[in-house]
């Protein structure tokens, strides 16, 4: 006999456990710093080609909304450093149990948000 079970399929209403928004946040840190490749590489290129491409890149990189686009960055970038270690630590089979599994799910996020809030201060 086959269960008729309630179906939840609004995703904005389903309460997630911590470990699994880090792990779905994980991704999505990965595959923006993915996408932000050619960014970086352009920056790379104009900081190298000529003197003026270097001086255009210095006034780049101190407006706002580019300041702004490298916080975002940066906290995809020390959330998935944070994140790899720790599936890293679970691949290695320490802190499978749930508790502490917890733990260090919100160890994540919180030396994320130290990382960020430091970063943040250095570029401003």
């Amino acid at each position: 006999m086959v269960r008729k079970r309630p179906k939840n399929l609004n995703l904005l209403t389903i309460r997630l456990p911590v470990p699994a928004l880090v792990s779905i946040m994980h991704r999505v840190s990965g595959a923006l710093l993915f996408l932000s490749l050619p960014l970086w590489l352009l920056l790379f290129w104009l900081t190298v080609s000529s003197e003026q491409s270097y001086q255009l890149a210095q006034v780049f990189l101190h407006s706002l909304l580019v300041k702004l686009l490298l916080v975002l960055l940066a906290w995809a970038f020390f959330h998935h450093a944070c994140a790899g270690i720790r599936h890293l630590a679970l691949d290695a089979h320490l802190g499978l149990r749930l508790r502490y599994a917890r733990a260090s799910s919100m160890m994540v996020l919180l030396l994320t948000g130290i990382l960020l809030i430091s970063f943040t201060v250095a570029i401003w």
